[in-house]
């Protein structure tokens, strides 16, 4: 097996977060207004607002990708579209990512992580549990499609 790598984003990697993150949406769900702009304008809609975007790369080819964002909350960060291609899954390479991710929040200061999903995406849940979040109130969303919150203390 080849080694994962996990890389920053560059804008040449834009079309590859964008592919993974709509493969998943709209699988599941349908593509929903900050979707579209957090997909199409990473620089504009994540990183310029103080996240951060890492990718899984393996012989060059990107396999997954996640991301986080401050949160309205103090000192949080909320992870944000993590995806991994049908060629990644089931390698683990969401577990490194989102381990990646958090040590990411954590280097910037968090000392908590959020995220929202939906009990349609039982992998995931089960992904977020292995890494040690926990469901929390989920309170009022600003996404559709979500029905879980979860967190994790850094």
């Amino acid at each position: 097996m080849n080694q994962i790598e996990i890389i920053d984003y560059q804008p040449e990697l834009q079309p590859d977060f964008e592919r993974i993150n709509k493969a998943w949406v709209e699988q599941y769900f349908s593509l929903e207004p900050f979707d579209i702009a957090q997909l199409e304008q990473p620089e504009e809609n994540i990183l310029k607002k103080g996240g951060q975007i890492i990718f899984a790369q393996e012989n060059n080819q990107i396999l997954g990708t996640v991301a986080i964002i401050p949160s309205t909350e103090p000192n949080t960060f909320e992870m944000i579209k993590m995806g991994v291609s049908k060629e990644g899954q089931g390698r683990g390479i969401g577990f490194q990512l989102g381990k990646a991710i958090l040590e990411r929040a954590r280097l910037l200061g968090a000392n908590r992580v959020v995220l929202y999903s939906s009990s349609k995406l039982g992998p995931a849940l089960q992904l977020y549990k292995k890494l040690g979040f926990q469901e929390l109130d989920m309170g009022c969303s600003q996404y559709g499609r979500c029905n879980v919150k979860m967190g994790i203390a850094l």
